[in-house]
């Protein structure tokens, strides 16, 4: 979806898109990680009619380039799949929640460490994320059309919603040490 919607706003060679991506600081929310993934990606979707090849370029000593836009058809089902996707909760599988339902698997000690670690880091995290908002904002004069912000402002709310529960859970936890909760050590 992201490749398709890209390459609608500006054809790019899939080195430029994932530096688009960048960029634009979407690999908050794209997995650009590993290179070869947005090659493969455009590879596929090509296959199956979605993008086309835009031109192919050769600059000096450089090896050739190819640039891809998106097909109409392209655009349209990216279209389709963001509104299916804001309209419709998905079940997911993130990391976090599958530790926390094997977290008595650990020592409690372990357990309140590797929490209060986590509580550290996003806070942290949390921080440098509202000074690069606030930094973007200020490029904008301060002002932006809260569309072009959504992402960023559903990022912060998790967070901010996370750090919450970490504090809240290790008051908890820590309250259960004090009292000698059973099942723990």
């Amino acid at each position: 979806m992201a490749v398709l919607l890209l390459l609608a706003v500006e054809p790019k060679h899939p080195y430029g898109l994932r530096q688009r991506i960048l960029e634009w600081e979407k690999d908050r929310v794209i997995n650009v990680s590993q290179r070869n993934a947005i090659y493969q990606t455009m590879r596929r979707l090509e296959r199956h009619g979605l993008i086309t090849v835009h031109e192919t370029t050769k600059h000096e000593n450089r090896p050739e380039r190819t640039v891809f836009r998106t097909t109409e058809s392209g655009v349209q089902l990216s279209r389709e799949w963001v509104r299916d996707m804001l309209r419709t909760p998905a079940v997911e599988y993130p990391e976090f929640p599958a530790a926390l339902a094997f977290i008595a698997s650990i020592s409690r000690s372990e357990a309140m460490a590797a929490l209060n670690e986590r509580l550290e880091t996003s806070e942290r995290n949390l921080a440098a994320f509202e000074t690069e908002v606030n930094a973007r904002l200020a490029d904008f004069g301060g002002s932006l059309d809260p569309i072009h912000l959504v992402d960023t402002d559903y990022q912060r709310t998790m967070a901010r919603a996370e750090i919450t529960w970490l504090r809240g859970m290790l008051e908890k936890l820590e309250a259960a040490q004090r009292n000698g909760a059973v099942g723990g050590t």
